[in-house]
């Protein structure tokens, strides 16, 4: 049997599997009947090209990076504010 030849659509959209859709590479390679070893290859090749961010990070691991440091800098000012009305609270009686 010849060797398989894949289109540049589909290699996207296996990187797209792994990367968005959080797929293992082995799940999605599974899934799309090709070797472990391809998927990886290619995600070496269109990983950073996909994921749309500028240092390769995958777009929903940026996302949730920037959602947790804004959850925590709301967090901070919520406890911030609360000892602000504690304090108003007991100088106003």
């Amino acid at each position: 049997m010849g060797r398989r030849v894949y289109t540049r659509e589909f290699k996207v959209s296996a990187v797209k599997l792994v990367q968005e859709q959080n797929y293992t590479v082995v799940e999605a390679a599974k899934s799309l009947g090709v070797d472990a070893a391809s998927i990886r290859n290619w995600l070496k090749k269109f990983g950073s090209e996909v994921s749309g961010s500028p240092n390769g990070e995958p777009a929903l691991r940026a996302e949730l990076r920037r959602l947790r440091e804004e959850n925590k800098r709301l967090l901070m000012e919520r406890e911030i504010l609360k000892k602000a009305t504690a304090f108003f609270a007991k100088h106003d009686s």
